[in-house]
């Protein structure tokens, strides 16, 4: 199926099974529910919000089983299924038996796009193992810049159902998408796409990392105009050369180093464009200046240069480029300056919750007291200590597998002084930042930056970076 086709469905009488209630499984339930789908949804859980949430389902007339998601319920054709769930759960495994395709939400709305009667527009889609969401608001920003109507969705927490179902007739959607997301989605074909790296993660999900990058890579599927790689990480260019793209698409690679044709990429602190000129063996076109873009850390730079590529793909002018990355603010918790205090800077990173992440916040700063720890999801440090030895002014731990962390620095970084805290209180962090703060010299950064998941601790990495800013802030408030 091309780029710009829409696929009908005849849901009419349908028998399908929505496996997970929350944020995917309730407007995917709706949704086919109003087009005369027969729904059944199965959920693992069966406590207090669970029951609220299939109460407001039955009353519409939708069958809901709560407590059971491994059964597959009887005459099922179809299941649409969280992205979260893992391929090798029962249900799963009984819809194979029985020859039952499962999609995922993205499937889905793929799938519904233009159902209501509008337009149906392109996607411009992100993937990668870290700064997927800071490059998919780079570009909604970027296509704002240009006048065009547009909305940051799909794994950044805008539901991609209820961007291609609601009343906003979009030209073309900027669309972040999870490898848990890509693995469900068989038909999705965007118009261009990016996979921006490729580290070890969520391999306990996806069996291998062979499995994570070949669910990455079905992001460049039947491309139409541009398949963008990392230059710095040949494994995203690998899944370039393996795709099955439309002919005529193209492979467009991003640097921080001077680019070569068909590349973007940095010359003397400017933003270039050699891939979508007249004449890219010889000429290159200005977009923006490294200082246009928020923060000025290399990795975030690679975004940019990411974000600038799918614009140009769409035919966006250098200017939008421009005043787009310009008028581009960070999320909370991405590398956020929070305050100075006696010539050390204090910076909240809580999002880099693996490795990958944590090794480009390591790269933007000379001098760290780093603050790390939590729950490791599998992950090793060797290599991520090795990299940084050299910046460690010192470290502080905490969270459940610190352990792993304090290893990895006596192995390859003995000479860095390590702060281990063992409680887990709410007050945790406070001590964290005292004593990070003690181990701090004029001209430092207080880095949270802690390379593992927040679970054990916090409810989400959101939690944890407000827990360090406010620890921070009291500090601030103490030294004025």
């Amino acid at each position: 199926m091309g780029s710009q086709e829409v696929s009908t469905v005849d849901w009419q009488g349908k028998h399908v099974t929505v496996a997970g209630l929350g944020v995917s499984g309730i407007p995917a339930a709706r949704a086919l529910h109003e087009r005369g789908a027969l729904v059944t949804v199965v959920n693992d859980g069966d406590d207090e919000r669970a029951r609220a949430q299939a109460a407001e389902l039955e009353a519409l007339g939708i069958t809901v089983r709560l407590g059971d998601g491994a059964t597959l319920p009887p005459s099922t054709e179809l299941i649409v299924t969280a992205p979260g769930w893992q391929p090798d759960k029962p249900l799963f495994l009984a819809a194979a038996e029985a020859g039952v395709p499962v999609w995922g939400d993205v499937e889905l709305a793929w799938r519904l796009r233009g159902d209501n009667g509008k337009k149906a527009a392109p996607w411009l889609a992100v993937t990668g193992t870290n700064g997927k969401t800071t490059t998919v608001r780079m570009l909604a920003s970027i296509l704002e810049a240009a006048g065009l109507r547009t909305a940051a969705v799909g794994n950044i927490g805008v539901s991609l159902l209820d961007a291609v179902l609601g009343d906003t007739e979009y030209d073309v959607l900027a669309v972040e998408l999870s490898s848990y997301q890509l693995h469900w989605a068989p038909s999705l074909r965007a118009h261009s796409a990016a996979v921006l790296n490729l580290a070890p993660d969520h391999l306990d999900w996806h069996g291998s990392m062979e499995a994570y990058a070949a669910d990455k890579g079905r992001v460049y599927e039947g491309n139409t105009v541009a398949c963008v790689y990392n230059v710095a990480d040949p494994a995203t260019e690998d899944l370039v050369r393996e795709a099955d793209v439309e002919e005529g698409c193209r492979a467009i690679g991003f640097t921080l180093g001077a680019p070569g044709p068909s590349q973007l990429g940095v010359v003397d602190g400017i933003l270039v464009d050699r891939a979508f000129v007249a004449n890219r063996q010889k000429q290159a076109q200005e977009l923006a200046e490294v200082t246009d873009v928020n923060p000025p850390a290399p990795h975030n730079i690679a975004n940019a240069l990411a974000a600038a590529a799918l614009a140009r793909a769409f035919g966006v002018e250098p200017a939008a480029v421009r005043d787009g990355l310009r008028a581009f603010r960070p999320d909370a918790h991405r590398i956020e300056h929070v305050a100075d205090i006696g010539e050390v800077a204090y910076v909240d990173d809580s999002k880099a919750t693996n490795t990958h992440a944590t090794e480009a916040s390591l790269a933007a700063y000379d001098s760290i007291v780093w603050i790390a720890g939590g729950l490791a999801k599998g992950a090793t440090f060797d290599e991520l200590v090795t990299g940084a030895a050299k910046r460690l002014r010192g470290v502080v731990l905490m969270g459940a597998d610190r352990a792993l962390i304090h290893e990895a620095l006596t192995r390859h970084a003995p000479e860095v002084p390590v702060v281990d805290l063992e409680r887990t209180d709410t007050g945790a962090m406070s001590e964290a930042v005292a004593r990070a703060a003690e181990l701090a010299r004029p001209g430092d950064t207080v880095l949270l930056a802690p390379a593992c998941a927040s679970m054990d601790m916090f409810t989400n990495y959101n939690k944890r970076g407000e827990a360090f800013a406010d620890a921070v802030r009291a500090r601030a408030d103490e030294s004025a």
